[in-house]
């Protein structure tokens, strides 16, 4: 008895498993292979019975109503041979008894069934001579003569040799469920035998694999319990060889990965906020402010009322927008508000070189887009773009899908980028925080689309020297 315990507390637990199933498997092989063996002949025969049975009753019970129905409106001319259904009837049937032919074992039904086969064909042959009677103009007295003379009593043989077919299989399912039932009382009385023997099985082996089975596994819910408290300094002491002390040991590293990613999820959260202040920062630029200030005074010193009122308003919806309600989400039609409202201030201020237009569909307003995303875009536009282009130019906000995602073009007719400074600002887009104060509004929206979407997502430069830039933002459609 020692050397048995001492066995299974140094034998894995897959190995301890494995030899309680054997033991307890073995007689229930045997008894399955003495119950097989017992059963295979009747329950094939049973099954074929079952399965015969079930074809049968796809056989509609209607089919003489429905054949004889459609044959009567084919003749009064109600429908035409091309939307009569019986030839479809006469196919379903078919189906249907050589499905029955190929799992009938007993020699009468499948002699029914043959017959059945030949009442198929000859109303095949009516309904010819019906069509051809038709074709020929022939009298209507005829086609009803073929109706009512062969017609119906064909159905109705068909009808009767099924319904007896039915019958007879019936029967003999019952016969055969008779002889079932002597074997599952003979069956009932091996499994009884069984059982009694796997039960004391159970509980010899009750006594000695508990123990070597919860011990380590308790202690493996100490340490989830004191990590479910919030202590992730825990640990497992377990350095056993088997499975749960592998577990342990995985269990560990888990713990010290969950620790490494909480303290990368923090800093990961610490910099989405400061890129989120720095860029609700330069919103509120004092330089933009002051400006748009300026101009509204010298609006209202030269008297337009009209156009104050319409810069204020395009203020105010300006910071509207960019405060958000704390949001960092919002929704793509807020969002081409604050776009529009900003290019309707800088529009004011430099109304000789400045044009734009926004075509943006309606079907993505209700898309949602991290707040302040465009209007840097159409900054950089205007300042690096037409501002340095003699006689001034337009800015276009434009929409486009690609299948699940969204895309949306800023495009301007500027100066455009060399190669080598649309190689240099691509590059400082992908690279940690470029020193190049030009691009890091760029640099800034790209950074927080790959944050909160995935790396797949973010901004794509497209840029001719002398021609002018394009900068899609490629998004996720989600609301």
């Amino acid at each position: 008895m020692s050397r048995i315990r001492s066995y299974f507390r140094n034998t894995s637990l897959a190995t301890k498993i494995r030899i309680s199933y054997l033991v307890l498997v073995i007689p229930l092989v045997f008894l399955v292979i003495v119950c097989f063996y017992m059963m295979s002949n009747s329950s094939q025969k049973y099954s074929d019975m079952i399965r015969s049975a079930v074809l049968a009753g796809d056989f509609s019970l209607d089919f003489k109503k429905d054949y004889d129905y459609e044959t009567y409106l084919l003749i009064v001319g109600n429908k035409t041979v091309e939307d009569s259904g019986l030839y479809d009837l006469l196919d379903d049937a078919n189906r249907v008894v050589d499905g029955l032919i190929d799992i009938t074992p007993s020699g009468e039904n499948l002699a029914r069934l043959r017959s059945v086969k030949k009442y198929l064909a000859n109303l095949e042959k009516y309904e010819k001579r019906i069509e051809k009677n038709l074709n020929a103009n022939v009298e209507y007295d005829e086609n009803m003569e073929i109706w009512e003379n062969d017609v119906q009593i064909v159905t109705a043989l068909i009808k009767e040799e099924i319904f007896q077919y039915v019958f007879y299989e019936i029967r003999d399912m019952q016969a055969e469920k008779a002889e079932m039932d002597g074997f599952y009382k003979r069956a009932m009385t091996g499994s009884f035998i069984t059982f009694v023997f796997l039960t004391l099985m159970v509980i010899f082996f009750s006594v000695y694999l508990p123990g070597s089975f919860t011990k380590p596994i308790k202690d493996l819910v100490d340490v989830t319990d004191q990590i479910s408290k919030g202590d992730l300094m825990a640990r497992s002491s377990n350095d056993s060889g088997d499975e749960v002390g592998t577990l342990a040991k995985s269990m560990n590293q888990m713990i010290s990965k969950i620790n490494e990613l909480l303290s990368q999820i923090t800093k990961e959260q610490i910099r989405i906020k400061e890129t989120e202040l720095e860029l609700l920062q330069s919103q509120i630029n004092p330089h933009f402010l002051y400006n748009t200030l300026d101009t509204i005074i010298w609006l209202a010193e030269g008297g337009d009322e009209k156009r104050v009122v319409d810069m204020v308003k395009s203020l105010s919806a300006f910071f509207r927008t960019s405060l958000s309600r704390g949001r960092d989400m919002i929704t793509i039609r807020e969002e081409m508000v604050h776009a529009r409202s900003y290019l309707e201030i800088q529009q004011f201020r430099y109304q000789d070189i400045l044009e734009y237009e926004i075509d943006v569909s309606s079907d993505i307003f209700e898309y949602t887009i991290p707040k302040i995303t465009i209007q840097p875009l159409i900054e950089n536009a205007l300042y690096h773009g037409i501002k340095n282009k003699r006689g001034g130019g337009k800015i276009t906000v434009s929409s486009d899908r690609d299948g699940e995602d969204i895309i949306i073009s800023v495009t301007d007719n500027g100066i455009g980028m060399t190669p080598e400074r649309l190689e240099e600002v691509t590059s400082g887009l992908e690279g940690e925080r470029p020193a190049d104060s030009a691009i890091y509004g760029l640099y800034n929206v790209n950074e927080r689309i790959k944050l909160k979407f995935g790396e797949k997502y973010g901004i794509t430069l497209h840029s001719v020297y002398g021609q002018g830039s394009t900068c899609n933002i490629l998004l996720p459609a989600q609301g």
